[in-house]
């Protein structure tokens, strides 16, 4: 079973509980499932979770590839060069990035964050579509910081063939990963 969860701001990517924070278990009661990768506590967006581990695996490990989209919402405006040095992959202080695609988009139609991002009325901030295919902790946080453009909000949106359609925040969806059973058929005649 493959779970798509819409992990809301201030959720910490895990079902044990850590202090005061609001973990997984305060939104899935579903038995022996464990998240294919991580989703930072002050991220929100799509966290997929399993019971497979080999799925699991083949998810979270960066040697698969799965592509990563985030909407992120920096403070600033980059122009173009700013984002081919993000398409050129960038040196962070644990190496180089793998080149990621970027673009600039309008402010997408997503949920209200609570509590709402700080907005300074002199500086603007500016939507990216990010998406990179591997992911160090706080990955696109350090590389838009690296650029000079710091994150207000990140939503992760798709991870590989899977996103957040239709799941509200704080809200999943359950995918029954079993591949379809085949059946044999004698097509001898008697």
């Amino acid at each position: 079973m493959l779970i798509l969860f819409n992990k809301p701001f201030q959720v910490i990517s895990q079902f044990s509980p850590e202090s005061d924070k609001v973990t997984l278990k305060d939104y899935i009661d579903i038995p022996n499932v464990y998240p294919a990768g991580r989703l930072d506590y002050d991220s929100e967006g799509l966290l997929l979770l399993t019971d497979d581990g080999r799925l699991q695996a083949r998810i979270a490990d960066p040697r698969f590839g799965k592509e990563k989209e985030y909407w992120v919402q920096v403070e600033g405006a980059p122009d173009d060069a700013d984002l081919d040095r993000l398409r050129d992959g960038v040196t962070l202080n644990d190496g180089p990035t793998r080149s990621a695609q970027v673009e600039i988009i309008d402010a997408p139609s997503v949920w209200p964050r609570d509590p709402p991002i700080r907005f300074r009325k002199e500086i603007p901030t500016t939507w990216l579509r990010l998406t990179i295919s591997e992911g160090r902790n706080r990955q696109v946080r350090r590389m838009t910081a690296h650029i000079g453009f710091p994150t207000l909000r990140l939503v992760r949106w798709r991870i590989g063939e899977w996103n957040l359609e239709g799941i509200p925040t704080g809200s999943y969806r359950v995918i029954d990963t079993l591949p379809p059973r085949t059946t044999q058929h004698d097509d001898r005649t008697p």
